[in-house]
């Protein structure tokens, strides 16, 4: 099974090379690793041409953001089944995609998706939020709840099928990629309860600056798929407090 892991990165200098070197280390032989650029000013680019010879393929244009880097890589990528490593993040260790290709194989699933931990940006080993994933259950995605978008490895042929991510959807299009898919897809899910990646707190969707911004998108995300819209999304955010209080007991 080909596993092709899409890194998209613009001006990420200080964090690139760690996301690069955690792909690389990976002990599972069948990776197809894809970085797409958004045409970085800050040295990101220079860093991952050290590595050219070791990524499969490398992608460096102006974009309109990250969505759309991630859907170039997606078209570009050839393996079984995608995974994303955002280029401020890192695998929890390095066996992790031999165990999801094993998981995956064993429950024939299309899609899995498994835990997380966000972590200090600057020092990554104190834990800021644990993500349990939890097992799946259709009726949890109709009252919010969602899998860590890092952790989620789904087959080619089903976002071949199903469609990529909404690029009019600035900040939401991971979750609304994955309401479309769990909700109407019919795919087979499953939960690996295992760590995958460790993420900076930071992100597009972790930056306090950029909450309201997601508060819209998300509202219009239940809208278009027949939730009750801001009951959902306060339900959404309800599912994260346990997260925090694990992050708390397992420091």
């Amino acid at each position: 099974m080909k596993v092709s892991i899409i890194t998209s990165c613009f001006n990420r200098v200080a964090t690139i090379r760690g996301a690069i070197e955690s792909v690389l280390a990976q002990d599972y032989n069948n990776i197809e690793f894809i970085v797409v650029d958004g045409a970085s000013t800050d040295g990101s680019l220079e860093i991952i041409r050290e590595y050219e010879d070791r990524i499969s393929t490398i992608i460096s244009e102006p974009d309109h953001g990250m969505y759309e880097a991630i859907n170039k890589g997606i078209r570009v990528a050839t393996g079984d089944v995608i995974g994303l490593l955002h280029s401020d993040d890192f695998f929890y260790d390095n066996g992790v995609i031999s165990r999801i290709v094993e998981h995956m194989k064993t429950t024939r699933a299309d899609f899995l998706y498994g835990d997380g931990l966000f972590v200090n940006p600057d020092n990554t080993d104190k834990v800021v939020r644990n993500w349990i994933g939890g097992d799946y259950r259709l009726w949890k995605v109709r009252h919010g709840w969602l899998p860590l978008h890092p952790t989620c490895y789904i087959r080619r042929e089903v976002m071949m099928r199903l469609g990529l991510y909404n690029e009019s959807y600035k900040i939401a299009a991971d979750s609304e990629l994955l309401v479309r898919y769990l909700m109407t897809g019919g795919l087979s899910v499953t939960y690996l309860k295992e760590y995958v990646v460790r993420m900076r707190m930071g992100g597009l969707s972790t930056d306090s600056a950029k909450r309201k911004k997601m508060w819209g998108e998300d509202i219009r995300v239940y809208s278009s798929h027949g939730l009750w819209p801001t009951l959902t999304k306060l339900e959404k955010m309800a599912w994260k407090v346990p997260q925090f209080v694990l992050a708390l007991l397992k420091g």
